[in-house]
């Protein structure tokens, strides 16, 4: 379930199911089955999956190792007790689009995060991964307008 009032790229396409071939994905989340089960869904669908990354040391770690681009980043905003910001400003300075998971009702940002998507946990990893797809799909599709 999404939380942002930044939906507009989360609702269905009209077209066929979208795919996520060619887009590498960095997954940075602590829950361990969340993370194999995300990163699994994201797989199917044809990602190149980045992680799964338990920490902010980690997910630096894994873009040290493989430095290519990054289609888009999934947070876990409470990375058990660390909270994901300051990783998400290096991915701010890196272009990385990212976007926030929580298991909170209702996480509180800083205002400069208004317009970052949240997801909420528990994840539903099938629904969440197609969303992601055809979010991807239409910025590249504007893109290429």
């Amino acid at each position: 379930m999404a939380f942002s009032h930044a939906q507009g790229d989360w609702g269905p396409m009209a077209t066929a199911q979208p795919r996520l071939d060619n887009h590498r994905i960095l997954v940075v989340e602590d829950e361990r089955l969340v993370a194999l089960d995300l990163a699994s869904a994201l797989e199917n669908l044809g990602a190149k999956v980045i992680g799964p990354a338990r920490d902010i040391s980690g997910a630096r770690a894994l873009l040290e190792r493989d430095p290519g681009p990054i289609s888009m980043a999934i947070l876990d905003i409470n990375l058990a007790g660390e909270l994901v910001f300051p990783f998400a400003e290096e991915l701010r300075a890196r272009q990385t689009p990212f976007l926030f998971a929580s298991g909170y009702a209702n996480p509180t940002l800083p205002d400069r995060y208004a317009s970052v998507p949240i997801w909420g946990k528990p994840l539903d990893t099938d629904a969440f991964a197609q969303a992601l797809a055809g979010m991807l799909a239409r910025k590249a599709a504007r893109r290429s307008l």
